[in-house]
């Protein structure tokens, strides 16, 4: 595993810095430690596992569920997981990291053990559905052409069929949870209800902020956009998990806030990655994001600094990109404090995330799992 983009550090403005069951469950084994031997989250390659067995246990859900699909929305859906080549013929792509099932079973497995985790497998394909049907809007509304390393769907299918096909997902996700006859089921369905709400609510403000112009958008609004793109369906998928195993409604919120806050150094990082990550690794365009003049995190702490960087930044953010050197663009930012304000700003939810967490959890070893996949997602190296 590369090593971590953040370092602890108490500054934070711009500018500071910087379905069988597996034969585990989907938490820390007892008795794991770290690779420097010390109790916490497992390292890595142990996450990676996590994630492997999370992917083997929910994937016959969801491809039941979108065999299920009408034939025009299933051979999109199947495209867009890498299961199939747009001519229909199958593929061995890439389906995803599978993040949002493996916080619900083990979420699930921390609380109530391999039973309720084996329980939890219908909800985790659930949450799956509803990441992938915002992806699939997402890159429509944002025009992105890559995802996986491969045109994205509206690029192959058209726009149409690949937002119709998103729609579906999102029906199917639901119907699961209404015909899981698991006591959790009818509470899970409302919670997952209302979180897709509040990403088109994050959605929504995205699209409407990137209207607005580079000096027009606060860093705090920004915060609250990204928390409900990303930090909800990861807090939603830890709190379907603890709802799987009957934890009490205090747990059940405090696993929400740790999925919520560990979602937000994920964007943050994704957001670094995004700017200074390398394509081979992250399937995307580099500097996609800043030809598109997005205001992504990063960038919106650069453009708020009251830097001399902050100005040329917003000049350049000023004119639509027309093709060219992105070099100037990526250097504003940095000298204005965008990266290390993102990359410290990315070690301080990650500690607030492991309080709610112990709150949930307090023994360690039992959130070991958890522990392992929050680490995973903020140690993507650019």
């Amino acid at each position: 595993m590369t090593e971590s983009v953040t370092e602890t550090t108490t500054q934070s403005g711009p500018g500071a810095t910087a379905p069988a069951l597996p034969a585990q469950p989907l938490a820390t084994p007892s008795g794991a430690t770290r690779a420097d031997g010390g109790p916490g989250p497992l390292d890595g390659p142990e996450a990676a596992v996590i994630l492997e067995q999370a992917r083997a246990m929910v994937d016959p859900e969801l491809r039941s569920a979108v065999d299920a699909l009408p034939r025009a929305m299933r051979r999109v859906a199947r495209y867009h997981f890498g299961w199939e080549h747009a001519d229909g013929t199958p593929a061995a792509g890439n389906a995803g990291k599978a993040i949002r099932p493996a916080l619900v079973l083990a979420a699930a497995a921390a609380l109530g053990g391999p039973r309720a985790q084996a329980g939890a497998v219908r909800a985790a394909a659930a949450v799956e559905l509803v990441h992938n049907f915002t992806l699939l809007h997402d890159d429509v509304m944002d025009r992105d052409t890559t995802r996986r390393h491969r045109p994205t769907a509206w690029t192959v299918f058209g726009d149409t069929d690949a937002i119709l096909a998103g729609d579906a997902l999102q029906a199917v996700a639901l119907r699961l949870l209404a015909e899981d006859p698991h006591p959790a089921s009818a509470a899970a369905a409302a919670r997952l209800a209302a979180c897709v709400v509040e990403l088109c609510e994050g959605q929504q403000a995205d699209t409407a902020l990137e209207r607005r112009g580079p000096s027009e958008v606060g860093l705090d609004e920004v915060l609250v956009m990204a928390e409900a793109k990303t930090g909800a369906l990861l807090g939603c998928a830890c709190a379907l998990g603890g709802l799987y195993a009957g934890a009490a409604a205090a747990d059940v919120e405090a696993l929400d806030a740790f999925g919520r806050e560990a979602g937000l150094a994920f964007q943050l990082i994704d957001d670094v990655i995004g700017i200074w990550g390398d394509p081979s690794r992250t399937g995307k365009p580099a500097g996609a994001d800043l030809a598109a003049r997005k205001k992504s995190l990063p960038v919106v702490a650069a453009l708020t600094s009251g830097t001399p960087a902050a100005a040329e930044l917003a000049a350049l953010y000023a004119v639509p990109y027309e093709g060219g050197d992105l070099e100037p663009t990526v250097l504003a930012v940095e000298r204005a404090g965008g990266r290390d304000w993102a990359q410290v700003q990315a070690s301080e939810r990650m500690a607030r995330a492991m309080q709610e967490l112990s709150r949930a959890i307090p023994d360690p070893e039992a959130a070991g799992g958890l522990l392992s996949l929050a680490e995973f997602v903020t140690r993507r190296s650019t």
